[in-house]
């Protein structure tokens, strides 16, 4: 399989044709705004006048991180497993929000530490979890170039499948160790502005954190520009297969809505991959993680919330799913001037 295939262009003329249909709603021209922004972006990735995004589908990627036995975490290293099971009995935050949305949900183990067994569970098991990077690499680059691969194969089975927007989440402890320390390296930042407390760890814990990512990169030393050698350096397994996925969902036109921190910092490594992949993202909410402002700002985006949310699992670009669908709907269920034969304001210009 090929992850690198080419991603097309947005379609800026039809954007146009939006924009200037826009402008004959029933309302003041810019009257609603960022969604009439987000409905031209839309139809600019799908390529379609009238675009729609659902249903939408929301891929979890679970795998643990070599990294937690620095003690960087709240929480111990078995939670990432039994909140896998949480995923699959519907009891997490995702789950609910999914079920709201009505999104189809699913739940890929690419690096779990333990074996799992569940209904509804894909199993994708690159390794083990990964190794602790301060003290070696995380994983192969073969080890890398799977999991980007599984992320891109479970991506293009939902599209196969009828997904019109993408969402990824992720569960892993001390994910947020991995994702500040690739952070770091690409954003050449100091570590102290970037690295928050993740699970809630107090403060004596953060300053170890930062030192541990200081630690990391000595170590290790990824160059900044190849993504595969940052993965297997300083990554983890669900950063890789999320990056793959939101590549699979670009190749496709897909709509790609964007969580949090962690998701932010596996789209800054899709970029690498392939800059484009870019235009198919939507921020979907501003994380209170300390480093994610700056993961925006490389992307260049706008956040569509926030609501001080830190959780993960996709759980933040769930919530800004309606805001989509309320674009898409304005589109597509408004009436014109014309149609509804209102008197439209003298000079449009003014």
């Amino acid at each position: 399989m090929n992850v690198l295939q080419e991603i097309p262009a947005l379609n800026k003329e039809i954007g146009d044709q939006v924009r200037s249909y826009i402008n004959q709603l029933t309302k003041p021209v810019g009257s609603l705004g960022r969604l009439e922004e987000i409905a031209i972006e839309l139809a600019e990735m799908t390529a379609s006048p009238f675009p729609s995004v659902t249903p939408p589908g929301v891929i979890v990627f679970a795998a643990d991180h070599g990294v937690a036995k620095e003690g960087v975490s709240a929480y111990p290293q078995e939670v990432t497993a039994q909140m896998v099971l949480n995923f699959l009995n519907g009891g997490a935050a995702i789950n609910v929000f999914s079920r709201q949305i009505g999104a189809k949900f699913t739940v890929v183990d690419v690096g779990v530490a333990t074996d799992l067994k569940g209904e509804g569970l894909i199993s994708k098991k690159v390794r083990y979890g990964t190794e602790n990077f301060c003290e070696k690499d995380a994983m192969s680059i073969e080890e890398a170039k799977q999991a980007v691969a599984i992320g891109y194969e479970q991506a293009e089975a939902m599209i196969t499948g009828g997904i019109k927007c993408l969402i990824v989440g992720e569960m892993g402890i001390a994910n947020t160790t991995a994702s500040s320390t690739i952070l770091a390296l690409l954003s050449g930042k100091e570590i102290e502005s970037l690295v928050g407390k993740g699970t809630g760890i107090p403060d004596e814990k953060l300053a170890h954190k930062r030192d541990v990512i200081q630690r990391a990169l000595s170590a290790r030393n990824p160059d900044v520009n190849d993504p595969l050698d940052i993965l297997s350096k300083v990554g983890g397994l669900e950063i890789a297969a999320m990056a793959g996925a939101m590549l699979a969902g670009a190749s496709h036109r897909i709509p790609i809505l964007v969580d949090g921190f962690i998701c932010s910092v596996a789209a800054l490594i899709a970029k690498l991959f392939n800059p484009r992949v870019v235009d198919y993202m939507i921020l979907g909410h501003r994380s209170k993680e300390s480093g994610h402002q700056v993961a925006i700002d490389m992307l260049g985006k706008q956040p569509l919330l926030d609501l001080g949310m830190r959780l993960g699992e996709g759980s933040g670009a769930a919530v800004a799913f309606p805001l989509l669908q309320f674009a898409t709907k304005m589109l597509s269920e408004m009436a014109t001037f014309s149609s509804a034969q209102i008197s439209n304001r003298h000079d449009p210009s003014l």
